[in-house]
């Protein structure tokens, strides 16, 4: 990335957290009511003065830790279960009706199951946050195997291969750009179901906290809950991202922008020159009008 792409991307952020202290500041209330935010300044301190504290820690650590197990569970069972449906009749039809009955299912509406089914409310927030990324990773793993050209799996049948040489030589590298573009929405839908399971049944979690938060009217420290929440969702789904290219390292790139006018300049100079009107004669051709 070029060092003006980062310069604009750096000063769209800082000209919304300006706007945010300009509206905050001089207290608009228009038809939205800004009088009641707290300013940039009140978040930043609260944060700050947050940030070096035991809880914050053990809140991080206690959403992180949920969130990567229930990640991990749903890119197994997605990945497993989304292959087996969409390469097996038997699978199609005994799975296939649960998975789209279940799917339109909100995640967040399962915390009652949860706490009918499992123990604790730390393994009712892993169970609610792997229903959530889970869907998301199986219809994008369906549909990349079942959108792969069969004639490369013909070709290791040809040459002797069995099933399992077709899955893991033809059938998972090629559906990886898929299942990784499944893995990224997951880790998403992942995180707003386990911050969400966190504000209704948690004990400890930047959920639970931002929650707590609200409930004693600490404007400032909801703000910093909610920004913690954004950082942790940008950092996991950017990994999962950086991963996959690293995974897919192997595919052709398309490019990610038009050339730049150095590049069509030289282009432009490499072409054979037009030949004038005055020439054309001598090379057999009629003068252009």
């Amino acid at each position: 990335m070029s060092a003006v792409r980062r310069l604009v991307r750096v000063a769209s952020l800082a000209a919304a957290l300006g706007l945010w202290q300009l509206l905050t500041t001089a207290d608009v209330d228009l038809w939205l009511r800004f009088g009641q935010f707290p300013t940039v300044g009140e978040v930043a301190s609260a944060f700050g003065d947050r940030l070096g504290t035991v809880s914050y820690r053990q809140d991080l650590v206690h959403s992180l830790r949920r969130i990567l197990i229930g990640f991990l569970l749903a890119a197994v069972l997605g990945v497993a279960v989304g292959t087996a449906i969409a390469r097996s009749r038997w699978a199609a039809d005994l799975l296939g009706p649960l998975v789209e009955v279940v799917r339109p299912v909100p995640a967040i509406a399962l915390v009652p199951v949860a706490i009918l089914l499992l123990p604790t409310n730390e393994q009712g927030i892993v169970f609610i946050t792997c229903t959530a990324a889970f869907f998301p990773v199986l219809v994008s793993t369906r549909h990349a195997v079942r959108a792969l050209a069969p004639v490369w799996e013909e070709a290791v049948l040809t040459m002797g291969g069995g099933r399992l040489r077709v899955l893991f030589s033809v059938v998972l590298p090629g559906a990886l750009p898929g299942i990784f573009s499944g893995l990224s929405v997951g880790i998403g839908v992942g995180w707003i179901c386990v911050i969400s399971a966190e504000m209704i049944s948690g004990e400890y979690g930047v959920g639970y906290r931002t929650w707590q938060d609200y409930t004693v009217v600490d404007y400032p420290g909801v703000f910093v809950g909610m920004a913690t929440i954004g950082a942790l969702g940008w950092l996991t789904s950017t990994a999962v991202e950086a991963l996959g290219r690293r995974a897919t390292a192997w595919l052709p790139r398309p490019p990610e922008r038009a050339p730049s006018r150095a590049a069509r300049r030289a282009v432009r100079a490499a072409r054979p020159a037009e030949p004038s009107p005055a020439v054309a004669p001598a090379l057999g051709k009629e003068p252009v009008a």
